[in-house]
């Protein structure tokens, strides 16, 4: 694992935690790279079964990091996780700001929880550029399209209080308190059947662009995975017993 991403086992939650302060936690090739290895070590782990994802330093990310581009340094990673993020739930604790490519990588979480005072946004167009890793296309349905198109044609960022009140941010956190409150939310997820929870996942984030038939196709394709499993025998023993279930992930 790069320097750049510190990854912390909590139980069934693995903390992921960009760590370049220095430059904001800017993204260059490390970061990628490493982000994305902590996604795959998520992703393939069946003892994990959610992650929060934050950034040392007090702040979360501040965009790509322009010296590493014009060195030519290879970023290719972090677009991989634009693209497909985890299969597993990620819970992104904002502090400070999220821009940028910061956003797009916060977008790329499932939900996210913001403290007090951070700020969130697309500036891209100030600098003639425009977010080019799914920001354009994910911001609409988390904020609405008149809001996204405000963010995205002005470049002027969002307190984390407006965040919340547009459905962006899940959950506001006192300032410093991002990393509790995520880890607290990812725990309450993490005390659920694994395969169930990445399966519900898949289909409501799928319900972003997709037909009703399209839907009924993608849970038709998990059904057996979920109901055939042995969480699916555990979750209903557990409950007869009136014990926690174990679940295996199986």
């Amino acid at each position: 694992m790069s320097d750049a991403i510190l990854t912390e086992r909590r139980d069934r939650v693995l903390v992921i935690t960009m760590n370049r302060p220095e430059a904001k936690n800017a993204i260059n090739g490390d970061l990628a790279t490493g982000l994305w290895a902590a996604i795959e070590e998520l992703d393939d782990d069946s003892g994990l079964t959610a992650a929060v994802l934050t950034g040392a330093g007090g702040a979360f990310c501040s965009g790509m990091d322009l010296k590493a581009f014009a060195r030519g340094e290879d970023i290719g990673p972090i677009t991989t996780f634009f693209r497909n993020g985890a299969a597993k739930p990620l819970v992104g604790a904002i502090e400070g700001f999220a821009l940028a490519g910061g956003l797009e990588i916060a977008l790329s979480c499932d939900l996210l929880v913001a403290a007090e005072g951070a700020r969130l946004g697309i500036p891209e167009v100030k600098v003639g550029l425009f977010a080019a890793g799914a920001g354009l296309m994910r911001l609409p349905s988390r904020v609405g399209y008149g809001k996204a198109m405000e963010m995205a044609v002005t470049g002027d960022p969002i307190s984390a209080e407006d965040a919340l009140a547009f459905g962006l941010v899940s959950r506001l956190a006192p300032a410093g308190q991002a990393v509790d409150v995520a880890v607290g939310l990812a725990e309450r997820i993490a005390k659920n059947a694994p395969l169930a929870v990445a399966a519900s996942k898949k289909i409501i984030r799928a319900t972003q662009g997709a037909t009703e038939e399209e839907l009924w196709e993608i849970q038709g394709s998990m059904y057996a995975e979920v109901f055939l499993s042995n969480d699916a025998k555990e979750g209903p023993a557990a409950f007869a017993e009136k014990r926690d279930p174990n679940w295996s992930g199986t």
